[in-house]
């Protein structure tokens, strides 16, 4: 749905690794919610705002990661986020680890809106 996919750039540090040198699997998911994070705040929807004025949090529902090439201590990845489809209380995301124009891994991730006190789900915001 998104034309040109959010950016956002990540260091590789010796604490994302694993025995063997490479990123540690999970740490993919570290990756990839920080680089939603920085999205959402480029949109305007800092998440401790949300939560403070709206009374709503995103939470993951579900999440398919698919690793094709190890990333290593010192790469420079570049994270992407794109829509896959229009927000309603839930909003499907794409995104890509990148080392250059290699592609390292790609997730899908679903969140869902919700009222921060109870977790009932919610429209997403405008």
């Amino acid at each position: 749905m998104t034309a040109t996919p959010f950016s956002h750039r990540v260091r590789i540090y010796w604490e994302d690794t694993d025995a063997g040198g490479v990123v540690f699997y999970a740490n993919y998911l570290k990756l990839f919610e920080r680089a939603r994070t920085e999205w959402l705040r480029a949109l305007g929807f800092g998440q401790q705002r949300l939560r403070d004025d709206e009374g709503l949090m995103l939470v993951v529902t579900d999440t398919r990661v698919r690793f094709l090439q190890p990333a290593r201590l010192d790469d420079e990845l570049t994270i992407t986020v794109a829509a896959a489809a229009p927000p309603r209380a839930t909003l499907s995301l794409v995104q890509q680890a990148l080392r250059g124009d290699t592609l390292l891994a790609d997730s899908e991730v679903t969140l869902a809106c919700v009222a921060a006190g109870t977790f009932r789900p919610r429209r997403i915001p405008n």
